[in-house]
């Protein structure tokens, strides 16, 4: 069986307003369901320190560490800092060296905004959240656009609703290729996209807020699409 690991989001990876400890056993039962193990880590650092052998997906499902370092009411001081420098080469060669053998990466949610201690993240992810400019309306009904048979990951699904968030002006790279959309002042602004890097296979999806982004069928039927997709064997 594959393995999965889960990064929720715990200590300074979590913020008030993501249901993390909710959320994450969702997508653990979720991956549960399609025949994977499933490890759902609350010391990301430690984790990502120890190294990712024997891990054929990761799940990136943690808020931003950097907000918890400047705004002093989210955490207490000792859960604010930031690790020290031989942990964070460890996690950072790590990542790599995954990478490089072809492990399968999913970011949800508040995922672009996180890991932002480990540069190629975001490299990997080719978007970001940018504190300085992306934001998004109100949670609520969310009315979203499937690219309809771009991708093994939108099968089978066409527009649909679900309440969430929705991401908009991410600021996002030119390897994204959108999968599905919101539209927002008259513009597209992507919410799901995957990648692939060498024999590695990244999804991102911006939906996730909290367990109602979960009662959608939709979203669930694109979440197994992805982690299929992921983890398809490469040639």
């Amino acid at each position: 069986m594959p393995n999965a690991v889960i990064l929720s989001g715990h200590g300074r990876y979590d913020d008030p307003f993501h249901p993390f400890i909710d959320t994450s056993q969702a997508l653990a039962d979720l991956l549960v369901d399609e025949d994977l193990t499933v490890e759902i880590v609350h010391d990301t650092d430690a984790r990502l320190a120890a190294g990712l052998a024997g891990v054929d997906l990761l799940v990136v499902h943690t808020g931003d560490p950097w907000r918890s370092l400047v705004d002093a009411t989210l955490l207490p001081e000792r859960e604010r800092r930031t690790p020290a420098p031989d942990v964070l080469a460890a996690e950072r060669a790590n990542l790599a060296e995954a990478v490089e053998r072809g492990i399968g990466l999913l970011g949800m949610h508040a995922a672009s905004a996180s890991l932002r201690d480990l540069p190629q993240w975001h490299e990997l992810l080719d978007g970001e959240w940018d504190a300085e400019f992306s934001f998004h309306p109100p949670l609520g009904t969310a009315s979203v656009q499937v690219h309809v048979g771009a991708h093994p990951v939108v099968a089978g699904l066409a527009d649909f609703e679900l309440y969430d968030e929705k991401y908009t002006d991410l600021a996002i790279g030119e390897h994204v290729v959108p999968l599905v959309e919101h539209t927002y002042d008259g513009e597209q602004h992507p919410l799901v996209w995957a990648r692939e890097i060498g024999r590695t296979r990244l999804v991102y999806d911006a939906f996730g807020h909290d367990m109602r982004s979960y009662d959608s069928p939709e979203h669930v039927t694109l979440l197994r699409n992805a982690v299929r997709w992921l983890l398809e064997e490469r040639p």
